[in-house]
């Protein structure tokens, strides 16, 4: 199994257009230590010619065009990406999908709420009808009390997939905002059964349950939500009140947070922080907060890394 990390920040990417944080002004300005970074988004593959894309971000147009193994090489009109799976309907994880109307028609995994949310709130199924049938849905079937199943894809057949619903809200768009359902958001293990080897994907992970937690350990590698080191971390920077808890991310920092869980694994585990916020400190690679992850052999995910599992 070949995974490419296409974008490692969270929503506004690193730095965002708006933000005057010390983190943003300073990768700006060339400071060193500080890299810039694209809206969160990976790429799976069996064989390095058809990949399977989890979540197609706003930026996904430069994504595709920095990584060779995605280029179109066997027509006129082609491309590396042969389907989709989205985790949730945030519009960071969704709205590639705009990006990716030339390609039509695409398979689009996702849960009956997040095709739902993208069938009303932001209507992306209806208005890609207009480009070639648009996109077709492929259910992962989880809903009420159905919280996890087992299923494969196309374009790696080999791959298992285990998805399993976490707690989080719905998008700040969806009619059902504040009434958090299964199939909002979703951890993913990937299981190549011809290696053995097993990555879990997880770039909201609010609240870990023993479910979640024991997918993490079945893991070679996991690949989880970074996004803040304090929980409160946004309102220490007058930027907004809601922590990250509320906005469906377990902060790094803390008795119970993201180091404490990721310290619980088989040491053997590879551990990797993705959908890192523009105000998160471990950004910068000289900090204090970055040396505390060295130590406890926590990497930070980067826009080009490779896994190979």
């Amino acid at each position: 199994m070949q995974v490419l990390i296409l974008g490692s920040a969270a929503g506004g990417g690193f730095p965002q257009w708006n933000c005057n944080c010390d983190n943003c002004r300073g990768v700006r300005q060339g400071r060193v230590g500080l890299s810039p970074r694209t809206q969160s988004s990976i790429a799976v593959s069996m064989d390095g010619e058809r990949w399977l894309l989890c979540n197609a971000s706003p930026d996904i147009r430069a994504q595709l065009n920095a990584h060779p193994a995605l280029w179109p090489t066997r027509g006129l009109r082609d491309s590396g990406i042969a389907e989709v799976l989205l985790v949730d309907a945030q519009i960071d994880h969704v709205s590639g999908l705009l990006s990716l109307r030339e390609g039509c028609p695409f398979d689009v995994w996702c849960t009956p709420r997040v095709h739902d949310d993208l069938s009303s709130g932001f209507p992306l199924f209806p208005m890609l009808r207009h480009w070639n049938g648009g996109l077709a849905w492929r259910e992962i079937p989880l809903a009420d009390a159905c919280e996890r199943c087992t299923f494969r894809v196309p374009s790696c057949p080999e791959l298992e997939i285990t998805a399993l619903s976490l707690s989080s809200n719905a998008p700040p768009y969806s009619p059902r905002r504040g009434s958090p359902a299964t199939g909002d958001n979703l951890g993913l293990l990937f299981h190549d059964r011809l290696t053995g080897g097993a990555l879990f994907y997880a770039p909201g992970l609010g609240e870990p349950s023993d479910a979640a937690r024991a997918l993490m350990a079945e893991a070679d590698c996991v690949l989880v939500d970074g996004t803040l080191w304090h929980d409160d971390e946004m309102a220490r920077l007058g930027i907004t009140d809601a922590t990250g808890r509320e906005m469906g991310h377990l902060a790094l920092a803390g008795e119970g947070g993201m180091i404490a869980e990721l310290d619980a694994l088989p040491e053997t585990t590879r551990r990797i922080l993705i959908h890192i916020n523009n105000t998160n400190p471990i950004l910068d690679e000289t900090s204090a907060e970055r040396a505390v992850l060295d130590r406890h052999g926590i990497e930070v995910a980067h826009d080009g890394m490779q896994l190979t599992l």
